[in-house]
């Protein structure tokens, strides 16, 4: 059997897979589960193209992967075949530990984040395959001597975040996501064991930064997209309670029912649920005796969203009980905050490197203003 299949990406055109083993791997159920996992959520109550799933982002970010390898080694840098491969699996199964809609049910079914799932879920098939994601476990989890294999699957300049910002852009429509991911890689480079970027690739970079910024706010944080995940949070939240879990949703059921240090059992149970589970449980939810559960079930899979506010302060309390007084359901309405992360200068700076071979963080290279600014939305979600 020809495992060097050929893909074609919407996003890039014909790409390839590098080798069988990563074809095997990408063959095996719980990897095929991301079919099933929307990338954005339900960010297409908004962008109604936006039905992409993280099977396709961990596909684009592996061909980035293979990319970002070529053009090192064109420039000198040593990466063996071993270690080549490694970094191709772990970006390929970097998200596979991703719960149903993302992040928006992070943390929900297992109270790790998707990382860690994510490297459990390697390390069980480093048992299922003898041995041989031994390297990738290395390079996922930092332990691997050559820092920047580590820094192409997870960092600030990462091949995922060059993915999913084109991806998500093309899918969305929102063209002031595109960046110019041929350039960046190509200026990449190694420098003491560790990522830099040439400084001919500047604005470049500065356009990544400005890219992913918008992105939060027109796309990820998007006001709408915000009041749907909410009520998509609470519905969950109000479910597990429910006397009524076992019947409407008995693989959740199952799963809280496992005792925390039986690792390998949560994951089994786990890997069997996505998407289509959640919808399932929507629609039994529709005619709940539960008021919060029915009405918001048939908000999410009616689109009757809850309206939403954004402030650049936080709600006060008088505002709030004034609101609560003129809403039909008062005992729905959700508040919180929601932050952008941007470009974090004390974490993994992006290092510049000149012509002189020097290397400067970027944040006292680049002119851009504020570029390690943190902004944060209060949000407020009601009926």
């Amino acid at each position: 059997m020809n495992k060097r299949k050929i893909i074609n990406d919407p996003v890039y055109g014909f790409t390839t897979i590098p080798d069988e083993f990563i074809f095997d791997l990408i063959q095996h159920p719980w990897f095929q589960r991301l079919r099933r996992i929307r990338q954005l959520g339900l960010t297409d109550y908004v962008y109604p193209g936006a039905t992409h799933s993280r099977f396709q982002h961990a596909l684009g970010a592996l061909h980035l992967m293979t990319l970002a390898i070529e053009s090192l080694r064109a420039k000198g840098v040593e990466i063996s075949d071993s270690e080549a491969q490694g970094a191709e699996i772990a970006i390929l199964l970097h998200d596979i530990g991703h719960s149903p809609f993302s992040h928006a049910l992070e943390k929900k079914f297992i109270p790790w984040s998707h990382e860690k799932v994510s490297l459990a879920f390697m390390n069980k098939l480093n048992t299922e395959f003898d041995g041989k994601l031994l390297e990738a476990i290395k390079i996922f989890s930092n332990k691997h001597p050559k820092k920047f294999l580590h820094q192409l699957v997870s960092g600030q300049l990462d091949v995922d975040r060059m993915d999913y910002l084109n991806r998500d852009s093309f899918y969305s429509g929102v063209a002031e996501g595109v960046i110019g991911y041929e350039r960046i890689i190509k200026m990449l480079h190694v420098y003491d064991h560790r990522l830099v970027v040439e400084e001919k690739g500047i604005y470049s970079i500065e356009k990544f930064l400005i890219s992913r910024r918008i992105m939060y706010w027109q796309v990820y944080l998007h006001k709408t997209v915000l009041s749907a995940e909410k009520m998509l949070i609470h519905w969950f939240d109000e479910l597990c309670t429910s006397d009524h879990l076992a019947q409407i949703f008995p693989k959740l059921k199952d799963l809280q029912s496992i005792s925390g240090n039986e690792v390998e059992q949560r994951l089994i149970n786990f890997a069997e649920i996505d998407d289509t589970d959640i919808f399932f449980a929507l629609k039994q939810c529709k005619q709940s005796q539960n008021s919060k559960i029915r009405i918001l079930s048939e908000g999410l899979l009616n689109r009757n969203l809850f309206k939403c506010q954004l402030s650049l302060k936080p709600f006060d309390n008088q505002y709030i009980n004034k609101l609560k007084k003129g809403l039909h359901h008062p005992n729905l309405i959700f508040k919180g905050k929601e932050t952008n992360e941007g470009y974090n200068v004390d974490i993994d700076e992006i290092m510049i490197l000149s012509k002189e071979n020097k290397i400067t963080p970027l944040s006292k290279y680049s002119t851009l203003n504020n570029i390690s600014a943190l902004e944060s939305k209060y949000y407020l979600v009601y009926l």
